[in-house]
């Protein structure tokens, strides 16, 4: 078996994310025989970012995996070798409805680990029909909805967890679900916060190109590998993640454009023929550290903007039953994992949230440039069909 079999995920074109068909597993173990982060990348034209699936040694023996990754056959050899010496798979968690790029593994996931219960969020759909999960690849016999109430759950003896939602958007609804394990006092999230290290993540930087492609000026310089390229592509594609497109990018002229594809050194397929879209202007990287915050905990824009500022008092409902959870380390399912940090911190991420502002197209004050959230200003319009905030 070579390593690009070993590797390869062969249903990458139901959604068609970067790096496609050969997908990288890298295991890092965060608590000795107890807690483990299985990681890949994923993205969208090289804004490539990691993905992990969090996998928890039970008490009893066994292990509960939340939010699986892509199970190649890399991915669950490397499970296998944690399951011959702590035993198998019993619980497998999916703790969203909307997150796609997490959704979609989770029933091929669950197929391979044909011992395992599957216990998803509530409120699920799918799109553009509803379908019933077993449609969607999920067990039928072992799939089950995660209860209200985290005590009536198998597993309550070692984890509490809380339910965000449904928050009612403009197409469908969204719920998040957030898990707390008792004995490593671990919070283990999914999209709700994140922190945004300054350097690439090991997971990303095993295959530096997207870096590099985003560390250009232009189609004209050349793909330089160095420690200064990597930040800098990482701080780009930063910015692109969370603001799609912010006030510090602009769009060259097509035939700009063309031309310099001409002159590109690089006229690959891989390299888009040349082609390179974008143009910064010189103080981008005030954005990035606006969004950073210096590593702090934060709520990403999306979702301060887009989606809880739609439901501010459930959120903070939600917030104040996991403040006052006793955890030292959050391990969200994007960016730095794991995080040092307490329900204080947790809390203060949401500060948004308690400064409404009937001014803003939010509804809320929020700690990012104004000029950076404007594309998604233009989003929130759109699917509302007007300009005015959500009530």
């Amino acid at each position: 078996m070579t390593q690009s079999a070993d590797q390869a995920w062969p249903l990458w074109p139901i959604v068609p994310l970067y790096p496609y068909g050969r997908r990288r597993t890298f295991v890092r173990e965060i608590i000795p025989d107890k807690l483990w982060l299985f990681e890949q990348v994923q993205g969208i034209f090289y804004v490539v970012v990691p993905i992990r699936m969090t996998v928890v040694k039970l008490a009893a023996g066994g292990l509960l995996a939340f939010s699986p990754v892509a199970p190649t056959r890399e991915c669950v050899r490397l499970l296998q070798a944690l399951e011959a010496v702590h035993g198998a798979v019993k619980y497998v968690i999916l703790p969203t409805v909307t997150g796609v790029e997490h959704k979609y593994f989770a029933g091929p996931f669950a197929q391979k680990f044909r011992r395992s219960q599957v216990y998803v969020a509530p409120n699920q759909w799918s799109f553009p029909l509803d379908l019933p999960l077993s449609w969607l690849g999920f067990p039928a016999k072992r799939t089950h909805i995660l209860p209200a109430d985290s005590r009536q759950a198998p597993f309550y003896d070692e984890f509490d967890y809380a339910i965000i939602g449904p928050i009612e958007l403009s197409v469908k609804p969204y719920t998040e679900v957030t898990f707390f394990h008792r004995e490593t006092r671990s919070l283990i999230v999914l999209d709700a916060v994140l922190s945004i290290p300054s350097d690439p993540p090991f997971v990303v930087a095993q295959d530096p190109f997207p870096l590099l492609f985003h560390a250009r000026d232009s189609a004209l310089d050349p793909l330089a590998d160095t420690d200064e390229n990597r930040r800098k592509g990482w701080a780009r594609i930063s910015l692109f993640a969370f603001y799609f497109q912010p006030d510090a990018l602009a769009v060259p002229k097509l035939g700009q454009l063309l031309k310099d594809a001409v002159k590109a050194s690089d006229r690959s397929k891989k390299n888009y023929f040349g082609l390179y879209p974008f143009q910064w202007q010189s103080d981008w990287y005030s954005s990035f550290e606006a969004l950073r915050a210096d590593g702090r905990l934060i709520v990403a824009p999306i979702l301060q903007t887009l989606i809880f500022n739609r439901g501010a008092k459930a959120v903070l409902a939600w917030v104040e039953q996991i403040a006052a959870w006793d955890f030292e380390q959050i391990i969200p399912a994007h960016f730095s994992a794991p995080v040092t940090a307490n329900s204080a911190d947790f809390y203060r991420a949401f500060e948004f949230l308690r400064r409404p502002n009937s001014q803003s197209w939010s509804g809320f004050d929020h700690d990012f440039p104004a000029a950076d959230l404007a594309t998604l200003g233009q989003i929130d319009r759109q699917l509302q069909g007007n300009s005015l905030p959500p009530s």
